[in-house]
């Protein structure tokens, strides 16, 4: 509770504070910059220590709520300044809050400028109305130091033994020969304690003995001695014999047993047509009987009865009623978290992994007493969704879980995972998708539309669904089916109108269709045994065709080599695949795409041929791992560094959409939509001092080439998929 109030009262407007720095104690009556200082500790209900008088001009003012000054709770306290009471000063705006625990040790200081009049200053925290106060700011320079003048009449129709009959007025004056009368005051009662703006004639007709306490102000801040008047007010002669009608409500919060929870409010009240009524009092059991000024609260668990009775001006007293009720202790606030479970069911192979699909149900139980609110899951990186009933994954490759719940008290356990891999089988076909695009968002072309990029019923993801890589004639086929693919979604529910008409605009936006803004991608590499045998693999290390259309490197062999395209070289183009990091254990994968080398069969002179294309080409780095070599994934390697500051860390086991974009001498590498490196091919290398076998020591290499993948070893495990290019 405490951690949400700081949250909310950190938010509140006021006057910057600083470290604290300055001296404490009363101000000098100077108009010299002055220290005024307010104090917190423990209590809930006053503060401190807080300064009565100040003087016009600037102050320094400090607000300490430490441990030094007895706050032994870590309960924040706030000074507030009021500036919408018309009866004070309202130039200063100041809202300090100060807790032990804060980054000044609960001790603050602010800077302002004080003008003559008062300042009313409270806490702002809810509970702590009592704590509040008055400064008096004077202008005068210390030659005023005499009182002003006070006198008070009593007036009204007077019986023999002096009474007042039906009613006193009370008239309070004032003078002063110095500074003049700032203010006069009055209380009542017989120990004043909350003083009151006099403005006019005090009109007292409560029958009964009364005291008036009043006194004065002047300008320079000298206050009169308080003087006090007494008198007794008595009913007209009435033939009233009536006592007046009573009645009282409880409210409060109410459990299911109808107990009020921490606290109860009995309010009272009384009317009578005769005289009028004269008082209300209400005891609490069988003690004494207390005047009743405003609605009762009882705080301490038990069973309680107020009892409760009125008297009229004539005298005249109500019988006695009461009401009982129960009040229990408020249940200790919930703040722990759910705790999660997963469990993931379905036919595995030898390998482990799920044959066809895999069934992934999440648990949670709430230890707190609150109860478990919801859970929520997300797979493979997309929206959290609410959790009603086992999921089920029936998509093959690489997938993780991310599961959380909160409960009622609205506490939210940390996110957990489960990963599995799920593969085909004849009964349950892949998905026939378009394309495949298992980016967070839905990207169309290189817009995002910030609309996630969710699974639909046909367990293609919206993304793969609009065909951007397809050679379109004109922009208005392009949003033709775009519309068609939008109004199917949205038919469906998958997608609201505020995506509908984000995902429009997206398109739009994006140009695909325009005259030379689009000439379609050619697939090199589409997960079939016929794409696959169009490469060729050269050097240590291999690559392995897998049943869901991908491949994987290091996964019979060891070393280092590289599978590449020979069908054709390639200028300016733009390279689009995927690629998942599945190292072993914690490790991360080391790999790269090579870009613009010349074939390795040119090249007899090179033992090892992959180093052709380390040589005269460019590799596009896929590396995450915090340590080891210096490129990351998206360095042009050997040339542009991109550390994991820039680029950050890649999640394993997620597949990640990596364009790279290559015209005349530029480089783009994009992954997931987002730009993460740009690199100009005429600097130079940053090996210092060059390889000497480098043939393009000044960073030219060749304007076109071949494409390949990098494979390092058995435990560099990375996998590929979806490989097309467009020429530019």
């Amino acid at each position: 509770m405490w951690t949400a109030l700081l949250a909310a009262l950190a938010m509140v407007l006021g006057l910057q504070t600083a470290s604290a720095a300055g001296q404490t104690g009363a101000p000098a009556r100077t108009a010299a910059p002055q220290v005024l200082t307010w104090t917190a500790g423990d209590p809930i209900d006053r503060y401190l220590s807080a300064p009565e008088t100040a003087v016009a001009g600037p102050a320094t003012i400090v607000f300490e709520n430490s441990a030094a000054t007895g706050n032994t709770t870590g309960m924040p306290h706030t000074l507030t300044f009021a500036t919408s009471d018309p009866e004070y000063n309202s130039d200063v705006q100041l809202n300090i809050l100060a807790s032990p625990s804060d980054a000044q040790g609960g001790r603050h200081t602010a800077e302002v400028v004080l003008t003559p009049g008062r300042y009313l200053y409270y806490c702002t925290i809810p509970g702590h109305g009592q704590m509040r106060g008055v400064l008096v700011v004077t202008e005068g320079d210390g030659s005023d130091t005499t009182a002003p003048e006070t006198s008070a009449t009593v007036e009204g129709i007077r019986n023999a033994q002096g009474e007042y009959v039906g009613s006193a007025s009370v008239t309070i004056e004032a003078t002063d020969s110095g500074s003049g009368v700032d203010r006069i005051q009055y209380a009542l009662g017989t120990a004043p304690d909350d003083w009151l703006p006099y403005t006019a004639p005090i009109v007292v007709d409560q029958v009964g003995t009364h005291t008036i306490h009043y006194r004065a102000t002047d300008r320079a801040g000298n206050v009169s001695p308080e003087k006090s008047v007494r008198f007794t007010v008595v009913a007209p002669p009435s033939d009233d014999t009536t006592p007046p009608e009573t009645s009282a409500t409880v409210s409060g919060e109410q459990n299911a047993d109808g107990a009020y929870v921490g606290m109860a409010t009995v309010t009272v009240s009384a009317s009578d047509t005769g005289s009028g009524v004269n008082t209300i009092e209400y005891a609490l059991g069988s003690g004494a009987w207390q005047p009743y000024t405003g609605p009762v609260m009882v705080h301490q668990p038990g069973t309680h009865t107020v009892r409760y009775r009125a008297t009229d001006k004539a005298g005249n007293v109500s019988p006695e009623k009461s009401v009982r009720f129960t009040v229990v202790a408020p249940p200790v606030q919930d703040t722990t978290p759910p705790v999660t479970g997963v469990t993931v069911d379905g036919t595995r192979n030898s390998d482990g992994a799920y044959v066809g699909h895999a069934k992934v149900t999440v648990s949670a139980t709430d230890e707190g007493g609150s109860g478990v609110a919801d859970i929520e899951y997300s797979l493979d990186g997309g929206p959290y969704l609410t959790y009603t009933a086992p999921v089920i994954v029936d998509r093959a490759g690489r997938h993780t879980v991310t599961y959380r719940a909160s409960d009622k008290a609205g506490n939210t356990s940390e996110p957990r995972t489960v990963s599995f891999t799920v593969v085909a089988s004849g009964g349950v076909p892949a998905p026939n998708c378009p394309e495949y695009d298992e980016r967070l968002t839905v990207i169309v072309g290189t817009v995002d539309s910030g609309v996630p990029n969710r699974v639909t019923d046909n367990r293609c993801r919206i993304n793969e669904l609009i065909e951007d890589e397809k050679e379109w004639t004109s922009q208005a086929l392009f949003l033709k089916h775009v519309k068609e693919v939008l109004d199917r979604l949205l038919k469906e529910g998958v997608v609201d109108q505020r995506e509908y008409r984000a995902i429009q605009r997206a398109a739009r936006q994006s140009g695909i269709g325009r005259p030379g803004q689009n000439t379609g991608y050619r697939t090199i590499f589409d997960g079939t045994a016929e794409s696959f045998a169009q490469w060729e693999h050269v050097g240590g290390g291999s690559f392995t065709l897998n049943p869901d259309g991908s491949l994987t490197s290091g996964t019979t062999r060891d070393g280092m080599g590289m599978l590449w395209f020979p069908k054709r070289k390639y200028g300016d183009f733009s390279l689009r695949l995927q690629w998942r990091d599945d190292a072993p254990g914690n490790g991360n994968a080391n790999s790269g795409v090579f870009v613009r080398f010349p074939s390795v069969h040119d090249h007899p002179e090179e033992s090892r041929p992959e180093w052709v294309a380390i040589k005269y080409g460019h590799e596009v780095q896929v590396f995450d791992r915090p340590d080891g070599d210096m490129y990351k994934t998206g360095s042009i390697y050997g040339f542009d560094r991109v550390g994991l500051a820039g680029a950050g860390v890649t999640e394993k086991g997620t597949w990640n959409d990596y364009e790279i974009r290559v015209v005349g001498q530029h480089y783009s590498v994009y992954r997931n939509g987002v730009l993460i490196n740009e690199f100009e091919n005429f600097g130079g290398q940053e090996f210092s001092p060059p390889r000497s076998d480098d043939p393009g020591t000044d960073g030219r290499r060749f304007a076109s080439g071949y494409i390949g993948l990098q494979v390092h070893g058995t435990t560099d495990v990375i996998s590929f998929r979806d490989i097309r290019i467009k020429e530019l």
